[in-house]
């Protein structure tokens, strides 16, 4: 009792010194706590302040699809921002409810009260999870209302769109003469800007505009005739090749056409951004030079094309067979397309630039589109073949109505007053089909070189043939791989362009790249296509680290050490695995993938390991009990059962034993742990042979002991220590049996060896006339069958004659009977 007494005496005495520092530690992690509350307060105030701005904003630009799309884009940043607010308390969060939980539940009515602290620190914990779970689902509540805005933003785009391609106008104002005055003031007013900027230009920044033209030149240069280095032949058509391969004309086509097409976008792009690096450039001017360079770079892309799939002067080279008249005629005629829509475009920014009338943007798109329709018309108008009788034939059918509906289609829809619709139409014809054209061009060229054995007879392949060690396999893989790039390089170049001219805008595309980085969700599974890729990566660097590691440890370290030959290669293969498994494991955790969310697979697969895959959980435990203990090695001579052999490889599954007939034996571990192995060079190649030899009986035995000694003895390769033995081992049946017996420091030599040996007991023994009996062998006499008659004529004679015999018999017996006389039996011999 009075024990008791004494132990609850420390113990109030503890609770009570130590009960200011408890104090002072909640004191401070309260503080710390309410300064974050406080903070992030702020920030979930500022951006509900900001998204209250850019809500407002959305109602005054609501007819500008570009800027509902910029402010979409700043409303997912602070979406993700307020979401990254919540999630700053996560680590508090879980902290108090560890605390909690530690604390436990408050006592129940009638049980005895808790200490005051304990309370108090409850209560806190209670209060301060509430404010923080306040803050939270502010947060919450302000990514729930950008959602809707976002929405909301879709919404509206769409309904622009849909406007935009239903609106109907009135061609009676547009088509005025009015529109004529119109469109000579607009002129006057867009050449008394463009001469003032150059005036301003030229003498005031002149110097600066040849710097940036000269450096966006040489950058176009090294574009150019880097890529005519790189690619070569696959850049332009050889004139005398007379019968070019589809995958050349495939290649020169595609690369002929984006190459010089990459270098003047290159050109131009650069050329503008110097301009406006060295302030060369003003905002009206700045609009007319994109809009300008877009035109340029669209008319020069379409005529490439054109050129590279028609050649109107190599006919050889051509991808789509038409006469030469024709090709020409479509270069021209889809040059002309390209030029009216792209010289629309460019006069479509100098209206919206310089405030023209409604009329004559009709007018003017009005016009454009009526041009597209006529040269569709005549598109499909045209006879590009000849027959055999040489008759002119238009193209296939369904090509020939295809081009006639959208000629006929847009010429209709702007007579109609549906100019959006017309026009949207005519610059999809345009860019669009160019842009198809040439993805399809490349995907068929891409599928050519991954063809088998195609990508060694390019250009590229065969100079790799000849200046590498590479093999026909190895550049049929490298061809897979160019494939593969190829492809991909078409759809990251080929998909944007699509995709801005059918009405999206690059913020479209930043978005969905962002999603498409960082994570999709389906259903509660994130899918993120970086993560994945830098998981890839990473496994791939640790891969090829660890292969070289590997290399590096077996050729530098314990080649140099002289370390025996098994054991590097078990510690290769060991260093070999762990490296791999370490890779894998870093390359899922860059991925995102979390470990602990395999468990269940990882169940899963212990159930399946369970019932269908023990004898491979067998070979590879095996495996790697071989590793460990190595009772043998890369190298050595062992028996298993029936194979005899020199161990070649070890791996976790199986071991590769060659025969001495060069076979190939693949054993299951599990084989070689389970059952009993021997092994002739496990510790040394040292080994004992044996060779018996019979002698007649009546032999000088102490002679045939002498003469085989000295044969055992004199064979170079047979060890004086241990001494050689020569055992008169048995009275057989037919001989007396003798063993030599005699060790060899290589035990791999024996055959030779116990050839030696037996040559040279043979010549001994016939020298001494020492007799080497054989078993008597039984003499059976062979019974040759009757042969077989050759003479075919001679055997038919006889035949006859049997026949003719029987039925004379037949004939005479009848005859007897006839006649009442009896039978006469023949006489016996």
């Amino acid at each position: 009792m009075l024990f008791r007494l004494l132990r609850l005496f420390l113990i109030l005495a503890l609770v009570v010194s130590a009960q200011p520092s408890f104090e002072a530690m909640a004191q401070a992690l309260g503080q710390g706590a309410a300064g974050l509350i406080t903070d992030q307060q702020k920030v979930i105030q500022g951006l509900t302040a900001k998204a209250d701005d850019l809500e407002k904003k959305i109602q005054q630009d609501g007819e500008d699809d570009a800027s509902l799309v910029d402010i979409r884009l700043q409303l997912e940043d602070v979406s993700r921002a307020a979401l990254t607010s919540a999630l700053a308390f996560r680590s508090r969060l879980t902290d108090i409810n560890n605390r909690i939980e530690v604390l436990g539940p408050p006592p129940a009515a009638g049980q005895p009260s808790e200490p005051d602290i304990v309370t108090g620190e409850r209560q806190a914990l209670a209060s301060e999870k509430a404010e923080i779970n306040a803050v939270v689902a502010s947060a919450q509540n302000l990514s729930i209302r950008i959602s809707g805005l976002i929405d909301k933003i879709g919404k509206m785009r769409s309904d622009l769109f849909r406007n935009f391609l239903t609106k109907r106008y009135v061609l009676s104002d547009a088509l005025s003469p009015q529109v004529f005055s119109d469109a000579r003031d607009e002129f006057n007013n867009f050449y008394k800007a463009v001469s003032s900027w150059l005036s301003f230009a030229f003498k005031f920044k002149f110097q600066a505009i040849l710097a940036a033209t000269f450096v966006a030149l040489g950058l176009a240069l090294v574009l150019l005739v880097g890529g005519r280095r790189l690619f070569g032949r696959m850049f332009e058509a050889d004139p005398t090749n007379e019968d070019p391969s589809y995958l050349s004309r495939l290649t020169v086509a595609f690369w002929s056409t984006l190459l010089p097409t990459l270098a003047v976008g290159a050109f131009l792009g650069s050329t503008i951004f110097f301009f406006n690096y060295y302030n060369v450039l003003r905002g009206d001017i700045g609009l007319f030079l994109n809009a300008m360079a877009t035109v340029i770079g669209v008319v020069f892309c379409v005529n490439r094309l054109t050129n590279a799939a028609l050649e109107p002067r190599l006919p050889n080279w051509r991808l789509i067979p038409v006469e030469t008249g024709p090709a020409r005629w479509l270069v021209r005629l889809a040059t002309a397309m390209a030029v009216v829509i792209s010289v629309n475009t460019f006069l479509s920014v100098i209206n919206d630039k310089m405030g023209s009338p409604l009329s004559l943007t009709i007018a003017r798109s009005f016009v454009a589109t009526i041009i597209v329709g006529i040269i569709l018309i005549l598109m499909a108008m045209l006879r590009p073949f000849k027959a055999r009788d040489g008759s002119w034939r238009p193209w296939p059918a369904w090509l020939r109505y295809l081009a006639l509906a959208l000629g006929l289609f847009t010429i209709v829809a702007a007579l109609l007053g549906y100019i959006g619709l017309a026009l949207f139409v005519s610059l999809q014809v345009v860019v669009t089909g160019t842009a198809l054209i040439t993805a399809y061009i490349g995907f068929l060229s891409a599928r050519a070189i991954g063809e088998e054995g195609a990508f060694a007879n390019t250009s590229v392949g065969r100079w790799l043939s000849t200046n590498s060690s590479y093999e026909d396999t190895a550049l049929d893989q490298l061809g897979l791989v160019v494939s593969i790039a190829i492809n991909l390089l078409i759809v990251l170049v080929f998909l944007p362009l699509i995709l801005l001219m059918w009405g999206f805008q690059p913020g479209d595309i930043q978005a969905w790249a962002y999603k498409l980085a960082t994570g999709i969700n389906i259903g509660s599974v994130t899918i993120s296509v970086t993560g994945i890729l830098s998981g890839i990566i990473v496994f791939v660097i640790g891969y090829f680290l660890t292969r070289w590691f590997q290399g590096w440890l077996d050729g530098s370290v314990m080649a140099r050490g002289k370390v025996d030959t098994g054991v590097r290669n078990s510690i290769r293969l060991a260093v070999g695995y762990a490296g791999v498994a370490l890779a894998g494991l870093v390359g899922i955790s860059a991925a995102g993938i979390d470990l602990s969310s395999l468990a269940l697979v990882a169940g899963a697969l212990s159930l399946g390991i369970g019932f269908g895959l023990q004898n491979v959980v067998s070979n590879f435990v095996s495996g790697l009990i071989l590793l460990a203990e190595r009772p043998f090695k890369v190298g050595d001579w062992i028996v298993a059962g029936d194979v005899s052999g020199t161990v070649k490889k070890i791996s976790v599954r199986a071991t590769e034993i060659e025969t001495f007939q060069r076979q190939s034996v693949i054993l299951p571990n599990s084989n070689l742990i389970n059952n009993a192995v021997g092994n002739w060079t496990h510790r040394n190649k040292l080994g004992r042979i044996d060779i018996r030899v019979g002698v007649a009986y009546g032999s000088d035995v102490k002679q045939v002991h002498a003469i085989l000694l000295e044969i055992a003895r004199s064979h170079p390769m047979v060890l004086k220590n241990p001494e050689p033995f020569v055992l008169f081992s048995n009275f057989g049946l037919a001989a007396l049996e003798f063993e030599i017996r005699v060790f060899l420091a290589d035990v791999m030599n024996g055959n030779i060896v116990q050839n030696d040996v037996r040559f040279a007991v043979l010549e001994r023994f016939t020298d001494q006339h020492i007799e080497i009996p054989s078993t008597p062998r039984a003499v059976i006499e062979t019974k040759h069958a009757k042969a077989w008659p050759t003479d075919d004529d001679k055997i038919e004679a006889d035949f006859a004659d049997q026949q003719q015999a029987k039925a004379d018999a037949e004939a005479e017996k009848k005859r007897l009977v006839k006649t009442g006389r009896k039978v006469r039996k023949p006489d016996p011999d």
